[in-house]
């Protein structure tokens, strides 16, 4: 099957019902895109970042990737947060992890999983690091989801650090990262508390 008719479906019927309750819905998006959030999450299906958070398309930039993971050598991610930053002026850049990631979940098998553990490599030096706590936890799941908080803190962390982020600061620019974790077995966000809004707030979250 190569032209996948029911998600064609799909979108005509999202679309149809998108115009009926909005008729300038989508000659207004056309014309500019202006959110003032960007979503750094993670690349699960399970959390459609526009769907948790009731933001129609053009309220949130968005970039996912495995683990929500931001790292120094991703030119993608870089790339997205400069954009964001620097052209669409976003306000506030939330970095939101999941319990249940798998690719948290994995640094805990033994087994070699390829290539993804080149990229899951940071995760695996952040367990190491807070090997204390993670082992005073007694199930596997529950070890997992505070890996799966720390490592979204770690990633707020890495966002502000970025040249990016730390220019905007310098131009007096508006610019507060947020963490949080999303639970999929109810469907609820949480804020982990970990807020950045200038490099004092920084240097006080490490």
């Amino acid at each position: 099957m190569k032209k996948l008719p029911a998600l064609f479906q799909n979108n005509r019927k999202w679309a149809e019902q998108i115009s009926q309750t909005n008729p300038e819905f989508f000659p207004a998006l056309a014309r500019q895109q202006a959110p003032e959030y960007l979503w750094i999450g993670c690349a699960d299906s399970r959390v459609p970042a526009n769907e948790i958070t009731g933001l129609l398309p053009g309220e949130l930039f968005v970039h996912r990737n495995v683990a929500n993971l931001v790292l120094h050598t991703d030119l993608n991610c870089l790339s997205v947060l400069q954009y964001a930053v620097d052209t669409l002026k976003i306000k506030h850049i939330i970095v939101c992890g999941h319990h249940g990631c798998g690719g948290v979940k994995a640094v805990f098998d033994p087994n070699p999983h390829g290539l993804i553990d080149n990229w899951l490599r940071p995760i695996w030096n952040l367990r190491h690091d807070h090997a204390r706590e993670l082992d005073s936890l007694t199930s596997i799941d529950d070890k997992a989801n505070r890996l799966c908080e720390l490592n979204v803190i770690e990633q707020v962390k890495n966002v502000a650090n970025t040249t990016i982020v730390q220019e905007a600061w310098r131009r007096a620019q508006a610019v507060t990262i947020h963490g949080w974790i999303y639970a999929i077995t109810d469907g609820l966000l949480r804020d982990l508390g970990a807020y950045v809004s200038t490099p004092a707030e920084l240097r006080a979250l490490d």
